[in-house]
């Protein structure tokens, strides 16, 4: 069982920056594919961003790109999301989320462990 914990949320102006982290509890990320995923209220679960677990190559919904980073620390077992220039609009309770298959995925039901999340709240 693959647990994954995220920190690094809080309240930030508009224009800032933060950035979340994700640690899982065995050497996951040369097995999984690692994705953020996000869930404002009233909505369903929006993908943000994947970091696949051998290429390393990485995909970033068009709401983000060229804001949010995704990346890795084998090292440590931890995947990051820097995310900058921050908006109201980016305001949701972020969750990382591991998958097995070697296939890529941006729907949240495709993955098979996801961590309990942490608020990013944008003010304006």
């Amino acid at each position: 069982q693959v647990q994954l914990v995220e920190s690094g949320g809080g309240l930030v102006q508009a224009g800032g920056s933060l950035r979340l982290s994700c640690a899982a509890s065995e050497r996951t990320l040369s097995s999984y594919t690692m994705a953020w995923f996000r869930q404002a209220p009233g909505k369903d679960h929006e993908f943000v961003a994947r970091l696949h677990r051998s290429s390393g190559n990485t995909y970033y919904a068009d709401s983000v790109k060229g804001r949010f980073t995704i990346y890795r620390d084998n090292a440590k077992n931890t995947i990051y999301l820097q995310m900058n220039s921050l908006t109201p609009e980016d305001t949701a309770v972020y969750y990382c989320a591991a998958r097995r298959s070697p296939l890529t995925s941006t729907r949240w039901s495709d993955y098979n462990y996801w961590g309990q999340g942490t608020q990013v709240t944008v003010s304006s």
